[in-house]
């Protein structure tokens, strides 16, 4: 009889533990991007971005905005055709520029890619003033229980949403919204 009093509490105690981990699994995810990048650890920031979906969601992105920009003017044309399959082909290009540590570094810091690829040093040569401060003044959000976002402006003070997705216990980096 003794036994089974402490039982009910004990699973009690497991389950909140692992809520608590669930609901501070976003910030711990934050946190260890900062420190990645920081770093300059393209391994810790492999384990906290899931790459192949933040590539997917990016490159959609970039193919729906130029399909909205210009495809109607494109079609019109063979030429218009052409250069459409061009520009998202490029596109797909700077996705991939994008979705790599150093373009992940200049986004979570509100600068467009093309400012950070300027062949600057990595972040371990520089002193503590001139390291990365990724996600300095985000806004955070939980859109639902397996969702969060972090919300920064970029230099344009146009929003960038970082969107964080659960799969299990573990938080990942999936999708950046970037406004054009």
């Amino acid at each position: 009889m003794r036994r089974t009093r402490w039982l009910p509490w004990a699973v009690l105690a497991i389950v909140l533990a692992v809520l608590a981990y669930v609901v501070a699994g976003p910030w711990l995810t934050i946190r260890g991007i900062e420190q990645a990048i920081r770093d300059d650890d393209t391994r810790a920031l492999a384990r906290q971005v899931d790459f192949p979906a933040l590539r997917a969601n990016l490159r959609a992105q970039a193919e729906d905005h130029i399909a909205r920009e210009y495809g109607d003017r494109a079609q019109a044309n063979v030429f218009g055709r052409l250069g459409l399959r061009v520009a998202s082909g490029l596109a797909g290009g700077m996705v991939d520029a994008m979705a790599t540590p150093v373009g992940l570094a200049a986004l979570m810091e509100g600068r467009r890619v093309w400012s950070r690829l300027d062949g600057s040093p990595p972040a371990r040569s520089l002193d503590e003033s001139q390291r990365p401060q990724p996600f300095r003044d985000a806004r955070y959000r939980y859109e639902s229980t397996s969702r969060f976002t972090v919300t920064i402006e970029d230099e344009g003070a146009r929003p960038m949403v970082f969107v964080l997705t659960r799969k299990g216990l573990h938080w990942r980096l999936s999708d950046i919204r970037v406004s054009p």
